[in-house]
């Protein structure tokens, strides 16, 4: 396998990231976001190099339990934030803006 083609797929699973953060996040889907953190996202952020990413989705693999629902969403959105600016150094702008504004944006209370 070539670099151009691992760095093109690195790049199409980063877009896959971003959509599944972001949608999991709008809903506020606490286990689906522990999850993809830790079986997606560090994985992937090893893979590419991206050592801070690795370490904050580590992190939050790793803390002991029960933490708090708001100083977890806290530790989301601060990987979330990491996760914007790399999709905007891949020139995924779309990507970094779904995250941005899944971070952002409060959810209905119905």
């Amino acid at each position: 396998m070539n670099d151009e083609s691992v760095t093109v797929q690195l790049r199409d699973r980063l877009e896959d990231l971003a959509a599944e953060i972001g949608h999991a996040r709008k809903g506020m889907e606490l286990g689906h976001l522990a999850a993809l953190c830790f079986c997606e996202v560090r994985p992937w952020a090893r893979r590419a190099g991206e050592g801070r990413l690795a370490d904050l989705s580590w992190r939050l693999s790793i803390q002991p339990l029960p933490i708090d629902r708001r100083a977890f969403l806290m530790q989301i959105d601060r990987l979330i934030e990491e996760l914007e600016q790399i999709c905007t150094r891949a020139g995924i702008g779309m990507a970094a803006a779904t995250l941005r504004q899944a971070r952002t944006e409060q959810p209905d209370s119905t």
